[in-house]
């Protein structure tokens, strides 16, 4: 028994003449919203608010970054912008006050603080790894 398997399920169907469902509603609500403008306003100021949104309608509805739609990057925007950022690599300057500039002497370094690793105790060291490099074989 043959079946039918579906093909092309990535790419979506024209619904509305050369329009998809997402893209005519994009431009239904853009649309709508310039209609909303011209009612309301006086024609100078909707020519001025009608533009970009017009515009942001017709990239909501054919516009790709890198081969994803614009509602996506928008997305991400709107995400990146309001979320906490942790940065890890980022230099912080230590700002010091004048008092402890004044108790840190210039020329003065501090001791160095030296390792408690003895000989003796890199060679214990030494001796417990060849054990359990040994007991893992």
């Amino acid at each position: 028994m043959r079946f039918q398997v579906p093909q092309f399920i990535d790419i979506e169907d024209k619904i509305f003449g050369p329009l998809t469902f997402k893209q005519f509603i994009y431009l239904l609500g853009g649309g709508g919203a310039v209609f909303i403008l011209y009612v309301f306003l006086p024609i100078y100021l909707m020519v001025f608010f009608a533009i970009p949104v017009a515009l942001f309608a017709l990239a909501l509805a054919f516009y790709q970054v890198n081969n994803q739609p614009f509602i996506k990057v928008v997305e991400n925007a709107f995400y990146y912008l309001t979320s906490n950022k942790l940065y890890l690599w980022r230099k912080r300057e230590v700002k010091m006050t004048p008092e402890a500039a004044k108790k840190a002497k210039i020329g003065e370094s501090a001791p160095a603080i030296m390792s408690k690793l003895t000989k003796n105790r890199l060679e214990d060291l030494a001796w417990s790894l060849d054990i359990k490099e040994k007991l893992i074989r």
